[in-house]
């Protein structure tokens, strides 16, 4: 996996680019949705529920990362009250 910032002008050049494929299968639809997110990826009142994202991985046995990447999948991040079984 690799990663790199785009400016605005670069991102809608490799939208068009997409686009001028014609049929796009499920990998450059894909690709295209992925640069539409990459903008919201910079907003700095995006914000996660690090408490729970930590109690998360604690009770799953995995890491902090597999634990945002479940949340960014559709896991809702429940709270649950204290004493109230797992």
């Amino acid at each position: 996996m690799w990663s790199a910032r785009l400016s605005d002008a670069q991102r809608n050049a490799l939208r068009g680019l997409i686009e001028a494929q014609g049929v796009t299968g499920p990998l450059l639809s894909g690709a295209r949705e992925a640069l539409e997110l990459a903008r919201w990826d910079e907003l700095p009142e995006a914000a996660l529920p690090w408490e729970r994202v930590t109690e998360l991985a604690s009770e799953q046995g995995i890491g902090e990362a597999d634990v945002v990447w479940d949340l960014a999948c559709g896991m809702q991040a429940t709270v649950r009250s204290p004493g109230e079984a797992a």
